[in-house]
């Protein structure tokens, strides 16, 4: 039986800016106490600042989820200030958008160490205290997870490495331990993930529509962690582009690199600064939310009707279907 969110310690990773921060908001209006850790310590600390006028209670601990000695220091620093841990979100994340052959060695390699390793690392930190009171794990995937897309095959790889830890795990612990382990994969979101990425691209890149705002992605993880499921896809773009991997990779393939299509959306007219947080923090300010809110929604239908209630799955294909067609000829008679 899982807490109420009142209740909860909750450890959020990658929690300076984009779906770590709102996430850290949502649980600071519950009155969750909340340990944030990203490599960002100013981000924290205006971060600890907003949950405590919001009703939570933070701790601050400078994380760089890369290094598993610093992820074991996170979990430990949580339960000596709380004395458990009752939630642990894995959400950091970096991007890299550059073909495979334009990619260094040391680049694929530090986004699958934020990304996936980073994940890894923070389960393991995680289960001991999760075993000892019961509690819940969630892994930050993406929709990309299910069905890559050119320009970032890293990122792609990193996600979808992310799914497949998580099935392991949730058979080695069907030995009774009292850990509900939940996936999330969020469609394309407006966040500042795209200003921060490397990238080169030669302009900034941008998310692929439909594009969702990080709202609804963190009211889907303070809501799996009350009431734990498997898996939610937030928004149902990232679930019709799964319906659609799954009836035809062929076909989808040819839907995404045909002309203006996967490559072509995600550039944007705008420059890029050359500035990125793949080896060291962003500089600037600490935002939730990206330069792509004109056309991006603030609710997810699918979602709150259907991917966080699993029993309802299957009639949720077709408004998911009808949900996306719609709002893509809507994004399309916008622009």
């Amino acid at each position: 039986m899982t807490k109420e969110l009142a209740d909860q310690v909750v450890v959020v990773t990658g929690a300076s800016s984009g779906i770590g921060r709102q996430t850290a908001w949502e649980f600071a209006r519950h009155g969750s106490r909340l340990a944030l850790a990203a490599r960002d310590r100013e981000g924290l600390e205006t971060l600890a600042a907003e949950v405590t006028r919001l009703g939570g209670t933070a701790l601050v601990v400078p994380t760089d989820m890369s290094d598993p000695d610093q992820m074991q220091t996170l979990a430990e620093q949580t339960v000596a200030q709380f004395g458990r841990i009752d939630t642990w979100v894995n959400n950091a994340g970096v991007a890299l958008y550059a073909t495979v052959e334009d990619t260094d060695p040391a680049e694929l390699r530090r986004v699958v160490e934020v990304n996936l390793l980073g994940a890894m690392y923070g389960a393991k930190a995680a289960l001991p205290h999760l075993r000892r009171s019961g509690g819940t794990l969630i892994n930050v995937s993406s929709a990309l997870g299910r069905r890559a897309v050119p320009m970032q095959a890293a990122y792609c790889a990193s996600k979808s490495g992310i799914l497949g830890f998580s099935e392991a795990l949730r058979l080695e612990l069907r030995d009774g331990a009292p850990v509900q382990v939940v996936d999330v994969l969020p469609s394309s979101i407006n966040t500042p993930l795209f200003t921060h990425a490397r990238s080169r691209l030669g302009v900034l890149p941008r998310p692929i529509p439909p594009v969702y705002e990080p709202p609804v992605v963190a009211q889907a993880i303070v809501t799996a962690a009350r009431h734990p499921v498997r898996q939610v896809t937030v928004g149902g773009a990232g679930r019709m582009l799964e319906y659609l991997q799954r009836l035809s990779p062929a076909l989808t393939d040819r839907l995404l690199a045909g002309p203006g299509r996967a490559i072509g959306r995600q550039r944007t007219d705008l420059p890029d600064d050359g500035q990125d947080n793949l080896d060291t923090p962003a500089p600037g300010p600490r935002d939730t939310t990206g330069q792509f809110g004109r056309w991006s929604f603030g609710t997810s239908l699918y979602t709150t009707g259907f991917g966080l209630h699993p029993e309802r799955g299957r009639l949720g294909w077709g408004l998911a279907a009808a949900l996306l067609l719609a709002r893509l000829r809507r994004g399309g008679r916008r622009r």
